[in-house]
C-alpha cells in the first residue's frame, strides 16, 4: 500500500548513488602516506578538534604546503583553517577545471559526455571567480560543494542552508532560477540578514557537501542517504566557531537535520524547515534537542501531498506544519512553489532572516499558528 502511495505521488522506483571512488578517494590515500616536517598527517576522521590542534601546530609555510600538496583532502578537512581552506579549494577546483577542459576535445567521449564535461567546466569556472569562498569541494560523480557568504571567521552568527533533491555540482547554482539552488540560497540569506541586522556579525553556508538523492525515487523515500548527509552535517557543525548557528534545511535537507538533530551541539539554537517531506519522527520534541524547531510551507508546495508517513523504511513520518508535530509554524507570504521560499521579499525569507539573527520578535507567524513566536526555548 504505502508503494503504491509513494508512486502515486511522485515518488518512483528510481535509484542511483554514487558509489564508485573518484578523485577524492586517491587524493585520501596520497594524504595518508604524506607527512610534514616528519610528523604524521591526521586522519579525516580524527574530528575537527583534533585536526585544527595539529593545524595550530604548524607554521603559515608548512600549512600552505599541505594546501599545495594535498588541495582536495585540505579543502574539505573539517578543522583545518578557514581560510586554507579557501585556497586548497581554489587550487582543486582549477586542477577540476583543467581535466574537464581536456575531456571536452575528447574525441574518444561521447557527444553527451563532452557536453558533460563542458558543463562542470563552467561550473567549475564560474565557482573559480574572484571573491568567492568555496569551503568544500568533491568532484567525485555528482560531486560535493560548499561556499561561505560574510566573515565565516569572526561571525557571531552562522546560518547553514542545507538543500534537498538533486543537489549536485552542475545545480549548486542556477543562472535561470538563482534562488532555487544552494549558493543563491545562502547568498539571499546572507544579504537579507545585513540589511535587517547590520550591525549584527553574521555569516551563511550554502552547504551542500552530502549526497543527495537524484529524483523522487527509493532514495527520496528513505532515510539511508539522509543518514549519511546527516554525519558530516554534525562534523561541519562541530568545526565552526561561531557561538550561534541556525539551520535552514529545505525539502530532503530538513530529513538531514531531522537524522542530525540529536547529535548537534548546544551553539545550534534554531532549526528551520521548508518544504519538508518529514523528519524522520512524529513529533518535534522526539528530535532530541533543544534547538527552536520551526517549519514552514507554502500553499502551492507540491510536498504537501506527499504521504507524511513511515513505513517500512520509506517516508519521513509526521507533517513539521501539522499542528500535532509542535513547530512553530512560519508565514511563507509570497512564496511560490517548492523552491521559491529564499526569493527576495518573502515572508519565509524575512523570517529565516529574523531567526538567524535571533531577532524573535521580527518573526511573523503563520495564520494557522498565530502564537508561534511565545518565548523560543532558545534565545541566544
Amino acid at each position: 500500500m504505502v508503494l503504491v502511495l509513494l508512486a502515486t505521488t511522485g515518488w518512483t522506483a528510481i535509484r542511483e548513488n554514487d558509489a564508485a571512488p573518484g578523485p577524492y578517494a586517491a587524493a585520501l590515500l596520497a594524504w595518508e602516506k604524506g607527512s610534514v616536517a616528519g610528523r604524521q598527517l591526521p586522519s579525516p576522521d580524527d574530528g575537527p578538534g583534533a585536526v585544527a590542534r595539529f593545524f595550530r601546530s604548524l607554521d603559515p609555510a608548512q600549512q600552505q604546503r599541505l594546501a599545495e600538496r594535498h588541495p582536495l583532502v585540505v579543502g574539505n578537512l573539517g578543522g583545518a583553517p578557514v581560510q586554507l581552506r579557501y585556497s586548497a579549494n581554489h587550487k582543486a577546483l582549477t586542477e577540476a577545471r583543467d581535466v574537464e577542459r581536456a575531456r571536452v576535445n575528447d574525441q574518444r567521449l561521447t557527444e553527451e559526455g563532452r557536453q558533460n564535461a563542458s558543463s562542470r567546466m563552467e561550473r567549475f569556472e564560474s565557482m573559480l571567480e574572484p571573491g568567492r569562498q568555496i569551503l568544500a569541494f568533491d568532484p567525485t560523480g555528482r560531486g560535493r560543494a560548499a561556499e561561505a557568504f560574510g566573515d565565516l571567521d569572526r561571525a557571531q552568527r552562522v546560518s547553514v542552508v542545507v538543500p534537498g533533491v538533486d543537489t549536485n555540482l552542475l545545480t549548486f547554482e542556477r543562472s535561470d532560477r538563482p534562488y532555487a539552488a544552494p549558493a543563491g540560497m545562502a547568498r539571499a540569506l546572507q544579504e537579507k540578514q545585513r540589511t535587517e541586522a547590520p550591525g549584527t556579525s553574521t555569516a551563511t553556508v550554502a552547504w551542500a557537501d552530502y549526497t543527495s538523492p537524484t529524483g523522487l525515487g527509493v532514495d527520496a523515500a528513505s532515510g539511508s542517504l539522509a543518514e549519511d548527509g546527516a554525519e558530516r552535517l554534525e562534523n561541519f557543525v562541530q568545526g565552526l566557531h561561531s557561538p550561534h548557528v541556525a539551520l535552514f534545511c529545505h525539502s530532503y535537507g530538513s530529513v538531514v537535520c531531522g537524522e542530525a538533530a540529536d547529535e548537534l551541539p548546544e551553539r545550534v539554537t534554531d532549526i528551520a524547515v521548508s518544504g519538508s517531506p518529514g523528519m524522520r519522527v512524529d513529533h518535534a520534541d522526539d528530535l532530541g534537542t533543544d534547538a527552536n524547531i520551526w517549519a514552514v510551507r507554502d500553499e502551492d508546495d507540491w510536498i504537501a501531498d506527499v504521504p507524511h508517513m513511515e513505513v517500512g523504511g520509506l517516508g519521513h513520518g509526521a507533517d513539521p506544519v501539522s499542528p500535532g508535530f509542535g513547530a512553530r509554524r512560519l508565514s511563507a507570504n509570497g512564496a511560490l512553489g517548492h523552491t521559491g521560499y529564499y526569493v527576495p521579499g518573502t515572508g519565509s525569507l524575512d523570517n529565516f532572516a529574523g531567526i538567524a539573527t535571533g531577532s524573535y520578535n521580527a518573526v511573523n507567524c503563520a495564520d494557522s499558528d498565530p502564537g508561534c513566536i511565545g518565548t523560543p526555548k532558545r534565545t541566544l
